[in-house]
C-alpha cells in the first residue's frame, strides 16, 4: 500500500471569504465606537481591545485547528507548528483611528500556508472599503512618469527620500501600513518601500490583496516574505507595480537602504 495523501492544507474558498467578512465586521464595530463620545488614548485602546476581541471570538469558533498571530493578543506558542495561521492586525493605524476624520488606518486579517500568505482581506472602514483576496481587486494602472512613492506622514525615513530621487519620483505621506498598501493597490500610489522593519501582521494581509490584484510583492532585495515565523519581526518589503519592481530593487541595495529600527 502505498502512503496516504496528506490533504493540502490550502486555503478553501469559505477562507477567502472568512478573512473580508471578519475585516468587514471589525471594521464596522470600529466605526461604532469612532463614532462614540470617547477621545484620544481611550479611544485607541478601545478600539484596539474590541477589534481583537472580535476577531479573535471568530476564529476560535470558525477555525479552531489554526493557529493565530494577533498583534493585540498573546502570541500563540503552538503556531508555528502548524501549517495554517491566522496573522492579524486588528487595527492597523491607531494613531489615525484616533484622529477623526482620517481615512488611513486599516483592518488586516491574513492566512499563512506553509509560510506564504495565501488569503487575505484589508478593510479601510472610513472609506467603507474591503479589498480581498475573496474578490482580487483589478490590476492598478500603469505607473506614469512620475512614480508616486507612499511614506510615513509622521517620520519619512530618509531612505524614502532618496529612493523617490533616484527614482524621479514623488513622496506622498499617509499613515498606516495598510493603507499605504492599499494605496498602491488601487492606483494612488506605485511604490511602497519600508526599510525600517515591521512586524508580520503589519504587511501579511496587505501582501495578500497586493499578489492577488497582480502587484509586486517581496523583501527589499527581491527575496520571498516568509510568514508564521518563530520571531515575527520583517526587516522590510516592497509592494510595488510589476515594471517598478527590477529598478526599485536595483536601487534598493546597500548603501541606499536605512538600517532597520530597533524591534519595540
Amino acid at each position: 500500500m502505498g502512503t496516504p495523501a496528506v490533504p493540502d492544507p490550502g486555503p478553501t474558498h469559505d477562507d477567502h471569504r472568512l478573512a473580508a467578512d471578519l475585516c468587514r465586521r471589525a471594521g464596522e464595530a470600529l466605526m461604532v465606537l469612532r463614532d462614540g463620545p470617547l477621545e484620544g488614548a481611550e479611544l485607541g485602546d478601545a478600539g484596539d481591545r474590541a477589534a481583537h476581541e472580535l476577531l479573535a471570538g471568530a476564529l476560535a469558533d470558525a477555525r479552531p485547528d489554526d493557529g493565530v498571530l494577533s498583534e493585540e493578543g498573546d502570541h500563540d506558542t503552538d503556531r508555528t507548528s502548524r501549517r495554517r495561521t491566522w496573522i492579524v492586525d486588528p487595527l492597523d493605524g491607531t494613531r489615525e483611528f484616533k484622529e477623526r476624520p482620517r481615512t488611513d488606518w486599516a483592518v488586516h486579517v491574513a492566512l499563512s500556508v506553509d509560510g506564504t500568505v495565501r488569503a487575505g482581506a484589508v478593510a479601510l472602514p472610513a472609506l467603507g472599503k474591503v479589498l480581498s483576496t475573496a474578490e482580487p481587486p483589478p490590476p492598478p494602472p500603469a505607473p506614469g512618469a512620475v512614480p508616486r512613492l507612499v511614506v510615513s506622514r509622521s517620520r519619512p525615513p530618509a531612505f524614502s527620500a532618496r529612493l523617490s530621487e533616484q527614482l524621479g519620483g514623488e513622496l506622498v505621506p499617509m499613515g498606516s501600513a495598510g493603507a499605504k498598501a492599499m494605496a498602491v493597490v488601487l492606483g494612488d500610489a506605485d511604490v511602497y518601500a519600508h526599510a525600517g522593519g515591521m512586524y508580520e501582521w503589519d504587511s501579511a494581509a496587505p501582501v495578500a490583496v497586493a499578489a492577488a490584484a497582480g502587484l509586486h510583492v517581496s523583501r527589499l532585495d527581491g527575496s520571498p516574505l516568509v510568514y508564521n515565523q518563530p520571531d515575527p519581526w520583517l526587516p522590510d518589503l516592497l509592494i510595488c507595480a510589476p515594471q517598478l519592481a527590477e529598478r526599485v530593487i536595483e536601487l534598493c541595495r546597500e548603501p541606499l537602504r536605512d538600517r532597520p529600527a530597533p524591534r519595540r
